[in-house]
């Protein structure tokens, strides 16, 4: 299935003070829908132009959730924007291969908002 972001992706979604920052770490298709791993930062933006410049140099950022998979109804309950794409690090790809070989791996059904505590 085409999906219209791709892994290393930086996206934003809109607080009521400013914008908050997640990557998407990788998109997988199951049997019954898709599966959203990503990451989140604990750094919250003012504006769109401070986002484009923390992108820029991603190993400032501070990780939050260094990863979390969500069905695609979380993923999609939180309007998001690209902002960005950096290639990924081993550390990241590490994190949905483990995700992967975890027998009691789990998909979330919350959105990353209330994951994070922002709203």
């Amino acid at each position: 299935m085409e999906h219209r972001f791709q892994a290393g992706d930086f996206l934003f979604y809109q607080l009521e003070s400013g914008f908050a920052l997640i990557r998407l770490l990788e998109v997988e298709d199951s049997a019954e829908d898709a599966i959203w791993h990503l990451s989140a930062f604990h750094d919250l933006f003012p504006d769109v132009e401070t986002i484009e410049k923390a992108v820029s140099m991603p190993d400032s950022l501070s990780v939050s959730i260094p990863h979390v998979a969500l069905t695609n109804r979380a993923f999609e309950s939180t309007q998001v924007a690209g902002i960005g794409n950096a290639s990924m690090t081993d550390d990241e790809i590490s994190l949905v291969t483990n995700w992967r070989n975890d027998p009691g791996r789990k998909v979330s059904d919350v959105s990353i908002r209330l994951l994070t505590g922002l709203r």
